[in-house]
């Protein structure tokens, strides 16, 4: 693949997912390379567009196919070719519901090995990729198959209505591209905790790659099934959780070798430990650097000295701003699918659309030699989204690389800014926002009553 500096917006898409990927992939599960106009690329294009654009409706990926602004992603199909598409938002609409979500899934996945490849940074003096893993909860929309796959839960005052879906993703640090989720319901006769679908996430990442996990990850169970697959791990424990592990841990500052073994409680709530099972590390206590009033418990399975290892983990405030960027900038929150099959494939796509985004980021960083963690991803976003139909629009070649050149340069002025002092609030729990007290029954007065 060449240099991203020299990929263009849809191009990217194109080049990570070309044409002989998605022939392999129809053939290999079954579904027509070619399905008119809306064919398996289409499709998954226009799915990612939704994502990049605010309305994101089927009525305004239609026109933007229709018009022509889609570029070389239209197919050769005669309908195409002789404007005969049909403005309706029906074809597009089953052509979505029938795609394989398998295909969706590897297209995926193929997209951030790709981006991966010309995106990779690194901790120095440590050649692996390091991914910090963190969940949420999602709304879905109230339909009989939702709520039956996904239990809205209950509370005092009765059953919820929206179904909730619980997700866990796992984000590289430095360039903040994400993975496919791992997803399951969060309430009802057998939800999944955050911990089991991190078990799952854990296929997903590249062999070499480094965990880092918050408190809520910092568990036995979880940490025996990454050691399992043979990748290192960066855990935040409790302090509870720390003085379960035997020896002296936990009783004065400073890094020790410790053998952390399966108390009868981990082997109860997960069976599937072996017995006797351990796992041989260090934990590192120290001062927390952003609250020095308190300790901070690691245990990790790398030989860094400790000093790295607390660097490494202030790191993963990364992966809030990455979160807060797929849920509210590119709508992972927003949608309208009323099927457990349509829900999977806007997820993906919206991973999909979000890792396009800071590939651009990326590429505009590397122009103004920064970092893409300098850049506002919703600037981006918005260049991005500005500047996609005259990027498709372009008659030649050097006219789409000198508008490309434009946008990465209004890309490269979203930097963020650096605060010159602390802020006037501390940053603690988010508000739950205020209450009305409760409406009081209107008693007249003696003298109205008179």
């Amino acid at each position: 693949m060449d240099s991203l500096d020299s990929l263009q917006v849809q191009r990217l898409y194109q080049k990570v997912a070309p044409a002989w990927f998605y022939r392999e992939l129809c053939q290999r599960h079954g579904y027509g390379f070619r399905q008119g106009i809306y064919s398996a690329a289409v499709v998954v294009w226009l799915m990612i567009w939704q994502r990049l654009q605010g309305t994101r409706s089927l009525a305004a990926a239609v026109q933007y196919l229709v018009q022509g602004e889609a570029g070389d992603v239209r197919t050769d199909c005669p309908r195409g070719t002789e404007d005969k598409v049909s403005a309706g938002t029906g074809s597009y609409c089953q052509a979505r519901q029938r795609l394989p979500t398998p295909i969706i899934r590897e297209v995926t996945e193929r997209m951030v090995t790709e981006l991966r490849t010309e995106m990779q940074e690194g901790w120095k003096g440590l050649q692996r990729p390091i991914f910090v893993i963190d969940g949420s909860s999602l709304r879905l929309p109230h339909t009989p198959e939702l709520v039956q796959a996904f239990s809205p839960g209950r509370n005092r005052h009765g059953e919820n209505h929206w179904p909730v879906m619980r997700v866990v993703v796992f984000h590289d640090v430095f360039s903040g591209l994400a993975l496919p989720p791992s997803g399951g319901p969060m309430y009802g006769d057998r939800p999944e905790s955050e911990q089991a679908l991190a078990e799952t996430a854990l296929e997903k990442l590249p062999a070499d790659a480094v965990v880092r996990g918050d408190g809520n990850f910092g568990i036995f169970a979880f940490a025996y099934a990454t050691h399992q697959s043979q990748r290192p791990l960066i855990l935040r424990l409790t302090q509870s959780r720390a003085q379960r592990i035997p020896g002296d841990a936990v009783r004065a500052a400073g890094d020790r070798r410790v053998v952390w073994q399966a108390s009868r409680w981990d082997r109860k709530a997960h069976p599937q430990l072996p017995e006797g099972a351990s796992l041989a590390g260090r934990t590192i206590v120290c001062r927390n650097p952003s609250r020095p009033e308190e300790l901070l418990y690691l245990f990790t399975t790398l030989d860094l000295a400790p000093e790295e290892i607390v660097g490494i983990y202030k790191l993963r405030w990364n992966v809030e701003t990455d979160l807060r960027s797929l849920k509210r900038t590119v709508g992972w929150q927003q949608r309208s699918s009323k099927s457990v099959d349509m829900v999977e494939k806007e997820l993906l796509l919206a991973v999909a659309a979000y890792n396009l985004v800071r590939a651009v980021m990326c590429m505009a960083a590397r122009r103004a030699n920064r970092t893409p963690r300098q850049l506002s991803f919703s600037f981006v976003q918005a260049v991005v989204e500005a500047a996609l139909p005259g990027l498709d629009g372009a008659a030649t070649a050097e006219e789409y690389q000198r508008r490309m050149d434009r946008m990465l340069r209004y890309a490269a002025q979203g930097k963020l800014p650096r605060r010159s002092r602390e802020r006037a609030f501390p940053r603690a729990v988010w508000g739950r926002g205020g209450h009305f007290p409760n409406r009081k029954r209107n008693v007249e007065s003696p003298e109205a009553a008179r």
